[in-house]
């Protein structure tokens, strides 16, 4: 067996091997479209020698991380069909270490795209702004070298994307700072610590950030990582027109150190919220998913159930004021986060419409509330092996390892079939739990340094990727098809009946929502794709935005009559930052 010690962020880790191609289907009768101009797009894009313009004079946008406040990541444009989806090809694309030398490797960027203009965020913090056409880039912007030396202290230095709003782009950063940018111009308006008003935020305690922000009614949303840095996990609200607090206090995922069920702890309780939360606009009522507690597999310093651990809860967006909290793990010993965003539905459930917001853990379950109750509708129902002794120091093997399951990969929600595709992965692991909490300690580690064992990669076991179809009505699987690797980036669907998603060779594919066939495939150039695609029109076309990370990270936009040329197969790399070589 391989020993691996884990670091930082357990939420988010990955195994990846080199994926096969799917098969494709042709139709003679599809509509053919001719594409936009663009450059080549097998060819790296050069920076600009002036600053690119919007194309085009209507637009739908996918303006946000789950492309509503509903997370519901299905968009309601329809030219891409199952008919035409073999005419799709790259409009354009951008390497983006030739726009920039600084880029880091590796990428999970969920594409936002605004009025004609495609935001996108790489490793390390820099932020590109491409007209969405042509692949013009419009603006660009990168932290200062000298902040950008600081991020490695984190172990990590992915981010996930921008929110869009009042004329401003805003992003996190690696060290725990909340950006403002000029919409248009990309200058930077504002930089402020987190720090400021939530005492104690920063690197050398454990806290970084790699969460996308999220927009609503004048605040900007945040979450915070670390939890297996063992920091205190919370989320807050920020006033978009000048970064500071909207709300009197955070919400708090666990308690103070040395109080309530960490009385006898050396530790903080982790609970961080690794992704976006969901929003209900028509209650103000904000769903957020919590990680795992610290120590992750040691649980004597920590009894009792570690409320609000590995739970959804739902808070007031307003004031951050609880509303409920629902756990899906109680006294979790084997790091089953709650890590993927959560998404509100209004779904036929047990035969009647039910508004209702459901998430899948890391557990490899599936679970469904109530959204104003917080009621049970369905108790996680298993999509993934499950199997889970509790650790010893000698180890066990369990399964969803802390790899698998649903990870920080989000779902979607086709109304027409009434299913929620699962993104998950079957990975196991060998747990070694500490003897005591000085075992549990990880001095070399940041923050409250908490983690304190190892994992080993299960004997003979071959990680692989699932997407499975929840029958919500039912609250059985439809089916459940099987991707060679993890699923690592999720999915996003439209009203024509497909879903896409990207695989780590740096290969995507559309499936036909309703029967769990793929019905087309492209080889991109780039590899490693860990998030999942923006779709959007500009003067009626449909495109769809996808990133891929590896040691090329780039940007793809595809469209009907794009060019179909496709790529050798990329490699999929292990793009895990949280793991020590």
């Amino acid at each position: 067996m391989k020993q691996t010690y884990l670091k930082i962020g357990a939420a988010i880790l990955c195994s990846s091997l080199v994926l096969s191609a799917c098969s494709t289907s042709t139709n003679k009768n599809a509509n053919k479209t001719e594409p936009a101009p663009a450059p080549n797009p097998s060819e790296s894009t050069p920076p600009p020698s002036t600053p690119a313009k919007v194309t085009g004079t209507s637009f739908k946008n996918f303006g946000t991380y789950g492309f509503d406040l509903s997370n519901t990541r299905h968009s309601p444009y329809k030219e891409v069909t199952a008919e035409n989806v073999k005419d799709l090809g790259v409009i354009w694309s951008a390497d983006l270490k030739a726009l920039d030398k600084d880029v880091k490797n590796g990428n999970q960027c969920y594409p936002v795209v605004v009025d004609g203009v495609v935001y996108i965020t790489t490793s390390g913090n820099q932020v590109f702004a491409f007209d969405a056409v042509t692949g013009g880039q419009i603006w660009h912007w990168k932290p200062s070298a000298e902040q950008a030396a600081t991020f490695s202290k984190a172990g990590i230095i992915a981010n996930r994307g921008v929110a869009v709003a009042e004329g401003k782009v805003f992003m996190l950063t690696v060290d725990n700072q909340i950006v403002s940018l000029d919409q248009k111009t990309g200058k930077l308006i504002k930089m402020v610590p987190i720090s400021d008003s939530v005492k104690g935020v920063t690197l050398e305690n454990g806290y970084y950030e790699t969460t996308a922000p999220v927009y609503y009614k004048g605040n900007i949303y945040i979450g915070s990582s670390g939890g297996d840095n063992g920091i205190r996990g919370f989320v807050h609200a920020y006033k978009a027109s000048d970064l500071t607090p909207a709300w009197d206090t955070p919400f708090w995922t666990v308690p103070p150190k040395g109080q309530d069920w960490l009385a006898n702890s050396k530790f903080q309780g982790g609970g961080a919220v690794w992704n976006p939360p969901a929003i209900d606009e028509e209650t103000g009522i904000m769903y957020f998913a919590v990680g795992n507690p610290a120590p992750d597999f040691y649980g004597e310093s920590r009894p009792g159930a570690n409320p609000h651990t590995d739970s959804v809860v739902a808070v007031n967006a307003a004031t951050g004021k609880l509303i409920w909290s629902k756990q899906e793990i109680s006294h979790d010993l084997w790091d089953y986060d709650a890590a993927a965003s959560p998404m509100i539905i209004n779904a036929t459930v047990k035969g009647k419409k039910q508004k209702i917001v459901v998430q899948g853990g890391k557990s490899g379950q599936w679970f469904a509330w109530d959204a104003k109750t917080g009621k049970v509708v369905w108790d996680g129902i298993p999509f993934a092996k499950i199997d889970h002794p509790k650790p010893t120091p000698e180890g066990v093997t369990v399964y969803p390892g802390v790899l698998g399951g649903e990870n920080y990969a989000p779902e979607t929600y086709d109304p027409a079939t009434n299913y929620v595709l699962i993104p998950g992965i079957e990975q196991g692991a060998v747990l070694k739990s500490a003897k005591n909490q000085d075992e549990a300690s990880t001095p070399n580690s940041p923050g409250a340094a908490a983690f304190g064992t190892t994992m080993l990669a299960a004997e003979n076991d071959v990680a692989f990727g699932t997407i499975t179809a929840m029958d919500v009505n039912t609250g059985k699987k439809a089916y459940q098809i099987k991707t060679k690797d993890p699923m690592r980036g999720g999915l996003t669907s439209t009203v024509a009946g497909l879903a896409f998603y990207g695989e780590l060779d740096g290969k995507i594919n559309a499936i036909d929502i309703k029967s769990g066939k793929v019905i087309w495939t492209f080889q991109t150039t780039g590899s490693s794709i860990q998030a999942a695609p923006a779709i959007f029109t500009v003067d009626n076309k449909q495109y769809m935005a996808f990133t891929t990370g590896g040691t090329t990270p780039k940007a793809f936009v595809f469209g009907l009559g794009g060019d179909k040329t496709q790529g050798k197969a990329g490699t999929a790399e292990d793009t895990n930052a949280h793991q020590k070589k």
